[in-house]
């Protein structure tokens, strides 16, 4: 009896631990080939070095204010140009920075502006890689820098105080009372008016700091990062052709409108159709990567915004688009006038690669650095 019971009981037990015992999961793993053919069609397998020191351009997504945004607040931002090392490009345009305000100041008296410190802890490349960096921008000038600055600017108030009291003298006393004081009364004016415009300096305060998307910020890198090149093929934007229709893009100048916003893109090309199609300057637009359409500008040689083109002719000439952000990414778009759709997109990035001179991409990458203002423009609701 004592020897079924224990048989029942280890039956049970082993039945139990067969029941309750933690579940054993069996599968295999397979190595795959697919990254090490992706590397194979995006790099040329050469390594390259972000070196310190150097300087990428970028533009933030997002506004940011000093007078609302905090230390350590995040935001991210767009790299401009692409970052070449000897071999070929090792950062691609569109990139995606990430960021951190690290310092900031308030405007103070005697003019002097606030100001922002931003440091850049990683990038994200188009391809989907995260790459480690440690970059930093300020809008903060040198002391020496700000300090003429300022000196500069006060001068201006205390002339122009000094112009004001001269002027305030002649009025109030008359011209024959400064011939017979042989001018002390314009003098003693200009003395008055200069304390005046000196008090305005020193009381009045300085700008808050604003960068907004299509602000450049220059970023300085303090560390070495071994990158790999990319491959021509791999950066090369998507395009659209009809056939027939053959669009040579030369040259691609940055310029200003007339009222000195840095906003205007002039493109230099050759259009050839022999499609079956005829087409006229409004059927182009620049369309950017958001998918928003810019139609030709007035501003600017308007000799292929009114041609007609018709099936086996030929036109070379310069047009021009203002546009919101000058950064972004465009395709040169022509449209069927019928159905609206898009028949030929061009890529502006394509061609200013591969065909617009180091010379023209150093004067517009200067013009760039030219407008480059983080001053908050004062809200003329505010004395309301």
């Amino acid at each position: 009896m004592k020897k079924i019971v224990s048989s029942f009981l280890i039956s049970s037990i082993l039945l139990t631990s067969t029941v309750f015992a933690d579940p054993v999961f069996e599968g295999h793993a397979e190595y795959s080939d697919q990254y090490k053919q992706d590397a194979q069609e995006l790099f040329t397998g050469e390594i390259e070095h972000l070196e310190r020191k150097d300087i990428i351009n970028m533009t933030v997504s997002q506004v940011l204010d000093g007078s609302i945004n905090m230390e350590g607040d995040e935001f991210f931002a767009e790299v401009t140009n692409e970052v070449y090392g000897d071999k070929g490009v090792i950062i691609p345009k569109g990139t995606i920075a990430h960021g951190k305000i690290t310092q900031s100041g308030d405007p103070k008296s005697m003019g002097r502006s606030a100001w922002l410190e931003l440091a850049f802890d990683y990038l994200v490349t188009p391809d989907g890689r995260e790459i480690p960096i440690e970059g930093k921008m300020t809008t903060r000038l040198h002391p020496a820098v700000e300090t003429t600055k300022i000196i500069a600017q006060d001068v201006g108030y205390t002339v122009a105080g000094g112009a004001v009291g001269g002027f305030l003298a002649l009025n109030w006393l008359g011209l024959e009372a400064a011939i017979a004081s042989q001018g002390y009364t314009l003098a003693g004016g200009a003395a008055v008016g200069g304390v005046i415009g000196l008090g305005m300096a020193l009381m009045r305060k300085g700008n808050e700091v604003l960068i907004a998307p299509g602000d450049e910020i220059r970023v300085k890198i303090n560390t070495t990062v071994p990158l790999p090149v990319y491959k021509d093929t791999a950066l090369k934007q998507h395009e659209l052709f009809y056939p027939g229709l053959d669009i040579n893009i030369s040259n691609i100048e940055h310029e200003e409108d007339p009222f000195g916003e840095l906003n205007t893109i002039t493109i230099t090309l050759l259009i050839s159709n022999m499609s079956d199609k005829g087409f006229s300057g409004l059927d182009m637009a620049l369309v950017n990567d958001y998918n928003k359409v810019f139609r030709p500008s007035v501003f600017g040689d308007t000799k292929l915004m009114f041609m007609h083109l018709n099936p086996g002719e030929k036109k070379v000439g310069q047009i021009s688009f203002a546009v919101d952000n000058i950064n972004r990414s465009f395709w040169l778009t022509f449209f069927d006038r019928r159905s609206g759709a898009a028949v030929t997109k061009i890529s502006l990035d394509n061609a200013y690669r591969n065909n617009v001179s180091e010379k023209t991409k150093k004067k517009n990458l200067k013009k760039r650095k030219q407008k480059t203002n983080f001053k908050k423009e004062k809200d003329l609701l505010e004395d309301i």
